[in-house]
C-alpha cells in the first residue's frame, strides 16, 4: 500500500506501509549501521518516529536477547529498504514480524537521506505516517495535536523490582528507572552490584531508607525541563553525599539539581559512531548516543560556587557530554557507556562507580 511521511513543515516523503493506520511523533534520525532492534526497544525512542539512515534494515532479523525493555515505546519507523530474508545464528523471527506483533507502524521504501537532510537543516519536527489517500486535513489534525509530555511515566516501571548479583559483597545500587535500557542493569550487575530499580517519582525518602552504596540515574525520553518534581529528588540525593551516576536523561536531571539549565539540540544525537572527548586525559573514544537535549555550558557559569566541571565534550559540536561535582562521588554522561559500539571504550565509567562506592562503604 502507497503511504507518505509528512512533516510539521509540509514535506512529504513518498513510501509503502503494509496497512492502513495513521502514526505521530517527533521524527528523528539514526546514524548506526546496526542495532535497529536496540533503538526500536530502546525507551528513549519513546512516543518517536525514528528515521534509519543506513538502507537495508532487517538483514540479521531479530532475537529477544537484545531487546532493551518490555516492549517498543516508538511511535513510527520509516527505512529504506526492508530485508525480510535474515540470517543470524540467534535470530527468532523477521523484523516484519517483530514490527506486526508489537503494533509499530513502519514505512519502508523511502528516500531516508533526504528526510534526514531536512531534518539536519530545519531541525527536529513532527511528523505524521498515513496511507498515501490520507486527507490534508486528517493530517492537519495529527500535526496540531500538542506533543506528549509525560513520556518517562510511560516507560518508567510500576513496582520496585531488584537484580540480586552473584557476588556475596555486592554494592547495593538504587537505580531511578526514566526509562532504563537493560544493557545498562546488565552492566551494573556485571560490575558486582546488586540492583534495586524504582519508579521514577520515587521520593528521595524511600530512596535514602534502602541504605544503597550508591545511586545511578538512568537514561530516558523526553525533555528534563517537564520533570521539575524529579529534579527536586534528585537535590536531596546529591544531599545525602551518597555516590551518584547519571547517563543521558538522569545526567541532564542532575545537572538541573545541581542548578544547571538544559536546551534543546537542533536535531539532536543518535547514533553509534559519535566521537568523545575525555579533557582529562585528552582521550577521544567512540560511544552510542541517543538525545535531543543537551547541558547549557553557559549556565554552569551562573551556579552559587559552581559544583561542576566538564570532563567530557562532543569533537562533533562541542556540547558538554560529561560532568562531576568538585567535592562530592558524583558525576555523569550524556551518552551510553554500556551500548560498547565496537571496543568496548568506556566500559571505565562504572568501573569508576564501583571506585566511588568502595571508598565511600
Amino acid at each position: 500500500m502507497k503511504g507518505k511521511l509528512v512533516l510539521a513543515d509540509g514535506s512529504v516523503f513518498n513510501g509503502t506501509i503494509a496497512r492502513e493506520f495513521r502514526a505521530s511523533g517527533e521524527v528523528v534520525f539514526n546514524t548506526g549501521m546496526t542495532g535497529y532492534q536496540e533503538i526500536l526497544t530502546d525507551p528513549s525512542y519513546c512516543r518517536q518516529i525514528v528515521t534509519l539512515t543506513y538502507p537495508l534494515i532487517g538483514n540479521y532479523g531479530i532475537a529477544d536477547l537484545f531487546n532493551q525493555s518490555r516492549k517498543p515505546s516508538v511511535a513510527g519507523f520509516v527505512i529504506g529498504q526492508m530485508c525480510d530474508e535474515y540470517s543470524h545464528w540467534q535470530a527468532q523471527k523477521s523484523l516484519t514480524k517483530f514490527l506486526e506483533e508489537n503494533s509499530i507502524p513502519m514505512i519502508c521504501d523511502v528516500d531516508t537521506r533526504a528526510v534526514t537532510r531536512k531534518i539536519r537543516s530545519a531541525g527536529t519536527m513532527k511528523g505524521v505516517i498515513a496511507s498515501a489517500y490520507t486527507s490534508q486535513n486528517e493530517i492537519d489534525k495529527l500535526l496540531a495535536a500538542p506533543i506528549e509530555t509525560d513520556v518517562v511515566l510511560r516507560v518508567t516501571t510500576k513496582e520496585t523490582y531488584t537484580i540480586n548479583s552473584d557476588s556475596s559483597d555486592a554494592f547495593h545500587v538504587v537505580a531511578m528507572d526514566f526509562g532504563v535500557k537493560q544493557y545498562i542493569l546488565d552492566s551494573l550487575k556485571k560490575h558486582g552490584c546488586k540492583i534495586t530499580v524504582v519508579p521514577a517519582r520515587t521520593p528521595a525518602e524511600k530512596v535514602l531508607e534502602m541504605n544503597p552504596d550508591g545511586i545511578f540515574l538512568s537514561n530516558g525520553p523526553g525533555d528534563p525541563a517537564d520533570l521539575p518534581e524529579v529534579v527536586e529528588v534528585i537535590k536531596k540525593l546529591v544531599e545525602s553525599q551518597k555516590p551518584i551516576f547519571g547517563i543521558c536523561l538522569g545526567h541532564q536531571l542532575l545537572a538541573r539539581a545541581c542548578g544547571a539549565e538544559t536546551y534543546k539540540l537542533k536535531f539532536g544525537h543518535r547514533g553509534s559512531n559519535q566521537p568523545v572527548k575525555d579533557l582529562r586525559t585528552g582521550r577521544v573514544r567512540i560511544s552510542s548516543h541517543n538525545h535531543g537535549f543537551a547541558v547549557d555550558a553557559e549556565s554552569l557559569e551562573k551556579i552559587p560556587g559552581q559544583p561542576l566541571e566538564i570532563t567530557h565534550i562532543s569533537m562533533n559540536d562541542g556540547s558538554i557530554e560529561g560532568l562531576r561535582h568538585k567535592s562530592l562521588p558524583i558525576y555523569s554522561v550524556q551518552y551510553h557507556p554500556e551500548a560498547a559500539p565496537g571496543p568496548d571504550d568506556n566500559e571505565y565509567l562504572f568501573d569508576e562507580f564501583i571506585s566511588m562506592m568502595e571508598e565511600r562503604r
